[in-house]
């Protein structure tokens, strides 16, 4: 069976909710995570071009694991620890709030390697760079054309990409989402955020008694992070890294704008907020147009499963007739639990879901 996941980050890659689908097929299964060159989408680690052992975290910064998914994902949690991929998170966080019973993680390797360790697991195939265009059927296979390169054909495709990105595509994939849905998929909202990575020479101090810090105070700023030293990897050999995270509203603002203005506008605040910072050898300035979902939207993130295996010589397309049975236990947090397949030849259309295509969430 060839499987096509558009978008491989963490909600492809970890299970329960997709490592069924990357069995490996008689044809291979391939994995295209989006325009990004590495492993991990918004979970991505990025690597100074002058050192590529100094890393930085762009997007998530660490694991927040509750009682519940304690126990609930114990058995995932105990294979990565075991395998040093994630540790706990000792370092000071100055203003971070935590709930009782909560426990936080960081990855030394930077959090990509959640995401390369399970895609490694599945024995699929993985290729970068890839933006997908167009999904349409031909003879009962889903068809994806890229921007580049020929068509390929997959029994599934499996989208985790943001909601906009997907409504974005062309061909036969937007017959299948009603007016009405569209208009529910279009309503949804996510918040914006710039992330800049700072690269420094081996040998530099960055005199702060923190690994990290969140700033209230700061029209520009809202998280700063000494990477290496809050995934405790300081090392003589290996300068530091920092990571700075954008208010939303300044995103918003500056969201149209060239990237080196905006990485212009973010360091002055720095500077503002660390005066006497040293000068990084290498920066990289990061635009997460989609960084989280908007919690008024009061609606549930979900991969969306194109699957047309046993589609009974039909192509007209109905989650009614061809459906997809969805039995999610929704947290008051909105993560799913748990879904699966109660039949081939079923479609679920939409990274977000009320009715067939879309169940309510508490949020």
């Amino acid at each position: 069976m060839g499987v096509r996941a558009p978008g491989a980050e963490l909600n492809n890659a970890l299970p329960p909710h997709s490592c069924a689908l990357f069995e490996k097929g008689p044809h291979g299964d391939q994995i295209a995570s989006g325009l990004l060159p590495d492993h991990g989408g918004r979970m991505a680690t990025a690597r100074s071009p002058c050192n590529p052992q100094s890393t930085v975290d762009l997007g998530a910064q660490y694991i927040t694991r509750t009682p519940h998914y304690a126990k609930k994902h114990q058995s995932f949690y105990d294979e990565l620890l075991a395998h040093g991929i994630l540790k706990p998170l000792t370092s000071l966080i100055e203003g971070m709030v935590m709930k009782e019973g909560d426990c936080n993680f960081v990855a030394p390797q930077g959090l990509s390697s959640i995401v390369k360790h399970y895609l490694e697991e599945s024995g699929a195939e993985v290729s970068f760079r890839h933006r997908v265009t167009r999904i349409n059927l031909r003879n009962d296979k889903w068809e994806v054309s890229k921007e580049t390169g020929s068509p390929e054909r997959f029994d599934i495709v499996v989208l985790t990409m943001p909601v906009p990105q997907i409504l974005q595509l062309r061909g036969d994939i937007a017959n299948l989402i009603s007016e009405c849905q569209r208009q529910q998929l279009e309503s949804v909202r996510y918040s914006s955020r710039y992330a800049l990575g700072l690269f420094y020479e081996a040998g530099t101090k960055i005199d702060v008694p923190w690994a990290g810090q969140y700033i209230t105070s700061n029209p520009c700023t809202r998280f700063i992070s000494i990477d290496n030293k809050k995934r405790n990897i300081e090392s003589s050999e290996v300068g530091p890294s920092l990571v700075v995270h954008t208010t939303v509203p300044f995103a918003v603002t500056y969201l149209e704008h060239s990237t080196e203005d905006v990485r212009e506008l973010i360091y002055q605040q720095l500077e503002s907020i660390l005066p006497g910072l040293p000068q990084p050898v290498v920066t990289k300035c990061q635009k997460w147009r989609y960084s989280q979902l908007c919690p008024p939207q009061g609606v549930v993130q979900l991969n969306v499963i194109l699957n047309i295996c046993q589609l009974n010589q039909s192509s007209k397309f109905s989650t009614r007739e061809h459906y997809v049975d969805l039995r999610c236990s929704l947290e008051n947090t909105g993560s799913i639990n748990q879904a699966h397949m109660r039949q081939p030849g079923g479609i679920l259309v939409g990274n977000f879901i009320y009715d067939t295509f879309i169940l309510p969430a508490r949020l």
